[in-house]
């Protein structure tokens, strides 16, 4: 029986778009640096007033999204069954969206398997970590997982800049919508709403890339406090300004008030990153809050909350809060 034949078949419209990258010229020749591939789909009839653009996490790509690694739907299929257009994109360099080193520039790292297996199952909360959709044990199913991982940017500042560009041409193009971030998209979120404040309604973060001022591994510095690229803080500060300042001392006028909601797991060790990365948005004028699944009655997630088994129940708080708080 064809792998196809259990899946129920759906009344939804889609399309895809490119947003252009800069033009580069080289030795005589036109080149175009870090385009975006966007793919779009929609149910029958958009119920909800603003899209959703889902921004995958580090090294991964758009297909995060899409389906579980178990074969269920994911959290783009839902936000469509929910009435809202949605937006996937694969950040420049990353998934459908061209990395060359001589317009981009030198590669980070490759993702490796020990690292993939460090962030979604660490051994030291594998008790309270019951919820991912496959065996830890399935060297055929970490195969798959791992394939749709590729190198990142080496100059974090650089790529972060360069994909909030991208996004930000995506919300000219499309309208206003809302913005969902994993992991090291994050901080592309804030950049985004900095440089779109009207075109950005709300943003829910999945466990953002953090804590402020940190320096992540393989990855890079967050120089600038929530970010490696610089934000429009006022007053004007420099990165060590930043580090030295009590929080609210500097504020971010372009999110004043901006609903964002990040999203954490009770077995994930990334969580502990989210509580200061929100009270330093706090301090900087956005209307940030902090939701812990644990406390919603969704227990046993990891770093991979939007894939794992109980993905629906996950996103089932992150609905409720979308319908309160998209800015109208």
């Amino acid at each position: 029986m064809a792998f196809w034949t259990n899946t129920p078949a759906r009344l939804v419209r889609r399309g895809h778009i490119w947003i252009a990258g800069d033009r580069v010229e080289q030795d005589g020749l036109t080149y175009q640096r870090g385009p975006l591939f966007a793919e779009w789909e929609a149910p029958e009839t958009v119920t909800q007033p603003w899209p959703v653009v889902l921004v995958h996490g580090g090294g991964y790509q758009s297909t995060e999204w899409l389906d579980t690694p178990d074969g269920r739907p994911g959290w783009q299929q839902r936000l469509v069954e929910a009435g809202y257009a949605t937006v996937i994109v694969d950040r420049p360099g990353q998934g459908r969206s061209p990395y060359h080193v001589d317009t981009i520039g030198p590669m980070g790292p490759p993702f490796s398997y020990e690292n993939g297996k460090k962030i979604y199952t660490p051994e030291a909360l594998a008790e309270k970590h019951t919820q991912w959709p496959f065996d830890r044990d399935d060297e055929a199913a970490w195969d798959e997982f791992i394939a749709g991982y590729g190198p990142l940017p080496a100059d974090l500042a650089f790529s972060q800049d360069m994909e909030a560009d991208r996004i930000a041409k995506l919300l000219d193009s499309i309208g206003p919508a809302i913005l969902l971030t994993h992991s090291a998209s994050g901080p592309v979120g804030w950049l985004v709403a900095d440089r779109r404040p009207d075109l950005v309604k709300a943003i829910v973060a999945v466990e953002p890339m953090g804590p402020p001022f940190a320096d992540i591994p393989d990855i890079g510095s967050l120089s600038w406090g929530l970010t490696a690229a610089p934000l429009t803080w006022e007053p004007a500060a420099t990165p060590q300004e930043l580090r030295d300042a009590a929080p609210g001392t500097y504020r971010l006028p372009a999110l004043a008030n901006l609903p964002i909601l990040a999203v954490t797991a009770d077995a994930s060790a990334f969580a502990a990153a989210s509580p200061p990365a929100i009270e330093r948005l706090k301090a900087a004028g956005a209307a940030a809050e902090l939701m812990h699944l644990g406390d919603y009655g969704v227990h046993g997630n990891g770093h991979g909350l939007i894939y794992e088994k109980n993905s629906d129940a996950a996103l089932a708080p992150v609905l409720a809060w979308l319908e309160r708080h998209s800015r109208i």
